[in-house]
């Protein structure tokens, strides 16, 4: 399925126009700081860059969905893993979201297919403590 980012909620929930639909779109298998209510107390560590970060990544590009097992959540949100083009080739999202240290890897069975990929990831970006890791 493909589409165009048109709105980045957060570090791992995006919108997509998928022809005549508008998606909510939630990362699979990883997890991102979140962006408080304006009404709520506090502030969540990390949620605003992450979110910047996706930005940058995929807001107003065209982008390839790639679906697994469960493909909604409680929610109603399709779930999907992000394929976006960077430097002249393909990458998901929700991979580089890991791998430049503003998500952390959560996964739900059965939606394991890049688990493997995911965890060495997060483990390389704690090792060299990228993004939010190299937080004090």
């Amino acid at each position: 399925m493909r589409g165009r980012v048109v709105w980045v909620v957060d570090g791992d929930t995006i919108h997509v126009q998928v022809g005549q639909r508008l998606e909510k779109v939630r990362y699979i298998g990883v997890n991102a700081p979140e962006i408080p209510h304006p009404q709520a107390r506090g502030w969540r560590e990390g949620g605003a860059r992450a979110r910047e970060v996706n930005q940058r990544l995929v807001a107003g590009r065209d982008v390839r969905l790639e679906l697994d097992t469960v493909r909604r959540d409680g929610y109603g949100r399709l779930l999907a893993y992000v394929w976006v083009e960077q430097a002249k080739k393909r990458v998901i999202a929700n991979a580089e979201m890991v791998r430049l240290g503003y998500a952390q890897v959560m996964t739900i069975p059965p939606n394991v297919k890049y688990q493997r990929r995911f965890l060495n990831l997060q483990r390389e970006a704690r090792e060299a403590r990228r993004g939010l890791w190299g937080r004090g």
